[in-house]
């Protein structure tokens, strides 16, 4: 079985390890895929992205996971989201 397009990923890497990986790739020791491959990263992309946010913002941005909490959004704002779609 292989990877389907749109197929999801789910690794907690640790920010000692993305900050390694990022080093190496900034020192010039490997390109993207060989460095997922040397720290068994699932895509190259991965680290292409880890690389693209820490040099726009020179610190280890992790991405945010999951949907939002439901005391995120107040019964006020669900009603009117739901108000919304029943009148479709």
């Amino acid at each position: 079985m292989g990877i389907k397009k749109g197929q999801k990923f789910r690794k907690d890497y640790s920010d000692e390890l993305i900050g390694t990986v990022i080093g190496e790739y900034i020192n010039h020791q490997g390109t993207y895929q060989s460095i997922a491959d040397k720290y068994n990263i699932t895509s190259w992309h991965t680290v292409e992205m880890w690389v693209r946010k820490y040099r726009k913002s020179n610190q280890i941005i992790r991405q945010k996971r999951g949907r939002i909490k439901n005391d995120e959004i107040n019964y006020k704002e669900r009603y009117e989201i739901l108000k919304k779609y029943q009148s479709n």
